[in-house]
């Protein structure tokens, strides 16, 4: 019998979504993944089946969703998306889509890019799409769900983001002064978060679980 998982990744271009991809393929635990992208990345690997397809649309490719695991990092921010109904489609609604269809096609493992201070109450609209997206996520029911709140992210991006770039910088050098309570404030390298990603599916317990940036650093980098 082969005991081998399969997952399906939606968001595989992104900082978080290409390191899980590399993860999940470099890892002997998965015998196939399938990744949902908008753009072909003409990427080759025997245990990898690309699919090109039309977001606003999902459920046309539901079939993809018969996977042990599913893995989302969608994110995109305010100003790359346009207005802010455009963001809240990447991030709430797209999301919200995929853990439904996720759930009928029986998956028992979500995981789940979210944000630092992801709260539906929030006054900031980045927060509070966040915090709504955790919830409605978590009503949907799958056995297993992790939401992951990386604190600011390092590592290569397929785009230049100045903010972000001087984020990098100034979040560095205040580094060893987040201490106690302050460590969920650190930055985190993007690889790091995908290998807590993969490693709390495989190990990981039943239930609906926050996991802060300070956990992930400490399960990332182990």
């Amino acid at each position: 019998m082969n005991s081998k998982r399969s997952a399906l990744l939606i968001g595989a271009t992104g900082l978080v979504g290409a390191y899980v991809k590399e993860e999940i393929l470099q890892n002997s635990d998965y015998a196939h993944l399938t990744t949902f992208v908008r753009n072909d990345t003409n990427k080759m690997h025997p245990k990898l089946t690309e699919v090109k397809i039309d977001f606003e649309n999902m459920s046309v490719y539901k079939e993809h969703f018969k996977v042990d695991d599913l893995f989302i990092c969608l994110g995109t921010t305010k100003k790359k998306a346009g207005t802010k109904e455009r963001f809240r489609k990447v991030d709430y609604d797209y999301v919200v889509e995929a853990a439904r269809l996720a759930k009928e096609n029986g998956v028992t493992k979500i995981a789940v890019v979210s944000a630092i201070g992801a709260d539906e109450n929030s006054r900031f609209f980045y927060n509070q799409v966040k915090g709504e997206m955790e919830q409605a996520v978590s009503a949907v029911g799958i056995t297993a769900t992790y939401f992951f709140r990386p604190s600011l992210l390092l590592g290569d991006r397929n785009e230049f983001r100045l903010g972000e770039r001087v984020g990098e910088v100034l979040g560095t050098a205040i580094q060893p002064l987040l201490r106690g309570k302050l460590q969920k404030y650190r930055s985190v390298h993007g690889q790091t978060v995908a290998k807590a990603m993969v490693r709390f599916l495989k190990d990981g317990r039943d239930g609906v679980h926050i996991v802060e940036s300070n956990l992930i650093a400490k399960i990332g980098d182990l």
